[in-house]
């Protein structure tokens, strides 16, 4: 039996008293309105089992709602994972670093029975999960510093909506203010700086900026078109930017729903809010100001000239604007200008110059009944009305979203495989009742991150071996192990293999926050950017060393390491890392400078520790880099290895182990 929750999204009853219906009003077929995840969230009944086996492995209601899908094929679930895979697995999945072996250890030698969950409150405390969890939504709202297309300009400040997330997955922000300060933080308050940075969200898209004047109505309709996309991607799960250009081809979304989003951000304009005193501010203008008489004259100068000159005159204003002065110290942000205020109009094909009727701010239609008015585009603070909209307890779609983002994160897949589609070309969830079990368990604890983790960490589900006794059979009847009767090995992401080298060779930096660091690249890679100037390498080598959170998340240069490790590409949201399996990885590992470099402080570490003894050497080696003692196999290998061959080839070696690349 499952009860529905109440169906009434939150939209204030005075709104609609001064509302001004300006657009078309369109219907919504009882089909269109079926669909899974438009429909309210359930109170779904908990399976209950009968034989003393299957009660004591249902140590939670997700538990219980996985063994009853496991049982309904006729399946089982896989044996308890031991004790040293779990805590690698687990100190991995909340803060994306290996385990220490001294806390390892610990954990093998606590046979108490809340030794698993004291391991797990530890690390849901430390620094190290909101530098993990942050990196996960930066992926997801396609976080970089960088504009992205041709010039690819810096945003200097951008990284502190960076270490904004990391601090609010550490302090175990609600999601419904982390969402609120994030879209309307600015419209909350206009002086605090925690507010002003969150906000910086709105405008964290690719830029393709023009030559010269930057206002154009194409920049402008780009700005608006990012600003609209993320909301349906990153917070509500559809793919609302597939309406821009035409109503949506498999999803109940019209052409005016996406215009009536982007309504609520039509005054919504760039703002860098100085942080430099205005003493400063005059000194700076003082040091500019010459330049900048250059440049303007230079480009007052571009409209009589040819072609040829023109590249010769805009080379000379390159070359000038690199000998402005350091940028003063800005928060990076959005403000509401309602003299700017930009007319929304229905765009046929999404052509800005092709525009149809004026849209006013509403929410989606499917969820609203049929004929439901917009409300007048002069009101005040529109996005704190978008995200009352979006956090509104009964919005079928926004708890759903992330918790199914969190169990992705954990299980390598989601209870729906497509996290950031929820619509019909999209999959639909492996087990819905569970689905909406997690999301009312979000929103009823007050939509807290640690509280949702530690609920699946201490399932029996999460701590399930990879091997199953009934591995051949099981792989039959559920090859994608969408029932989850056992757990599944992954490969550590391009951030965790970085940063476990550092951390293993002794050389991680734990250093947290700041400005983004820029390491040594090939220069075949600089001469690539629009200009090398863009790449200026840190001086401390000791910040070269920091988390890899930390490195400059610049669109037009990703680190080779990274990208041939999958990490995304910052042009769009990334709501899961692929994994792909090919030469240059093996590459890398065997031949890159990090990697080799890291070997050699591996090999000094382990000399330090061990001495001279190949087997304590074995030993430590394998406590290290496979967060385990090494089996009698790999202890004679490695042995025999140490005795002929010098030990930092021995620890290139094992940083290409899958032991150490791999967690189960």
């Amino acid at each position: 039996m499952r009860k529905s929750v109440l169906f009434c999204l939150a939209v204030p009853a005075t709104l609609f008293a001064a509302a001004e219906s300006t657009g078309p009003t369109e219907r919504y077929t009882a089909t269109e309105r079926k669909h899974w995840a438009f429909r309210p969230r359930v109170q779904p009944e908990i399976p209950r089992f009968n034989t003393p086996v299957d009660k004591a492995w249902a140590l939670n209601p997700i538990d219980a709602f996985v063994l009853a899908g496991l049982q309904k094929s006729g399946l089982a679930p896989a044996p308890k994972a031991d004790a040293a895979t779990l805590i690698r697995r687990t100190t991995f999945d909340l803060t994306g670093l290996p385990p220490d072996p001294a806390d390892i250890r610990a954990f093998l030698a606590d046979r108490s029975p809340s030794a698993y969950e004291k391991m797990v409150d530890r690390l849901l405390a430390s620094p190290a999960y909101g530098e993990k969890w942050g990196q996960h939504w930066l992926d997801v709202v396609r976080f970089s510093e960088t504009d992205g297309f041709e010039y690819d300009t810096q945003r200097p400040d951008a990284w502190r909506y960076r270490d904004y997330v990391i601090r609010a997955f550490n302090r175990d922000k609600p999601y419904s203010d982390f969402l609120r300060e994030q879209l309307a933080g600015d419209e909350i308050s206009k002086i605090d700086e925690e507010m002003r940075i969150a906000a910086g969200f709105n405008r964290l898209g690719p830029l393709r900026k023009n030559a010269g004047n930057q206002e154009v109505a194409s920049s402008r309709n780009e700005e608006l078109t990012e600003m609209t996309n993320i909301v349906g991607s990153a917070l509500l799960g559809v793919t609302l930017g597939c309406a821009r250009c035409h109503d949506h081809k498999f999803d109940p979304i019209r052409q005016t729903d996406y215009y009536r989003i982007q309504a609520y951000f039509a005054a919504t304009h760039p703002d860098d809010v100085a942080l430099a005193s205005q003493q400063d501010q005059e000194a700076w203008k003082l040091k500019a100001q010459p330049v900048n008489q250059q440049i303007g004259d230079l480009k007052k100068s571009l409209k009589a000239l040819d072609d040829a000159q023109k590249t010769s005159v805009q080379k000379k204003i390159e070359d000038l604007q690199d000998q402005l002065p350091d940028p003063l110290p800005t928060l990076f942000s959005v403000n509401d200008d309602p003299s700017q205020r930009s007319p929304i109009h229905v765009l046929a094909r999404g052509d800005y110059q092709t525009k149809g009727d004026a849209m006013a701010p509403r929410t989606l239609g499917v969820l609203l009944p049929d004929g439901a008015p917009e409300i007048p585009s002069d009101v005040a603070a529109p996005r704190k009305l978008l995200v009352d909209w979006i956090l509104a307890p009964d919005n079928p779609l926004t708890a759903r979203v992330m918790v199914n983002r969190v169990w992705n994160y954990h299980f390598g897949r989601g209870i729906v495989a497509t996290p950031n589609d929820f619509g019909r070309m999209g999959t639909r969830p492996t087990h819905p009742e569970l689905l909406d079990y997690l999301a009312n368990e979000f929103v009823a604890n007050g939509l807290h991150f640690k509280a949702l983790h530690k609920q699946i960490l201490m399932s029996n589900a999460y701590r399930q071996a990879y091997r199953s006794p009934l591995w051949e059979v099981a792989k039959q009847k559920d090859p994608s192990n969408k029932l989850l009767w056992h757990f599944e090995r992954r490969r550590l992401d391009a951030e965790e293999i970085r940063d476990a080298e550092l951390a293993v060779a002794g050389k991680l930096n734990a250093k947290m926050g700041g400005p983004s660091v820029m390491v040594p690249v090939d220069q075949e890679l600089i001469h690539l950017l629009y200009k090398p100037s863009q790449w200026k390498v840190t001086k401390d080598e000791q910040e070269h060393y920091r988390r890899s959170v930390y490195l400059i998340a610049k669109r037009n240069l990703r680190l080779p390491m990274m990208e041939v490790f999958d990490a995304p590409d910052m042009q769009i949201s990334c709501p899961r890392r692929e994994s792909s399996t090919h030469a240059p990885q093996a590459l890398e590992l065997m031949n890159g400078a990090l990697a080799n470099q890291m070997a050699g402080f591996l090999a000094e570490r382990i000399q330090k520790e061990a001495g001279g003894d190949p087997a304590k050497r074995a030993d430590l080696a394998y406590w290290l880099v496979a967060g385990r003692g090494a089996n009698a196999k790999e202890r004679q290998v490695a042995i025999q290895f140490l005795r002929s061959q010098p030990l930092p080839e021995f620890a290139l070696a094992l940083l290409n182990l899958n032991a150490f690349l791999y967690v189960e």
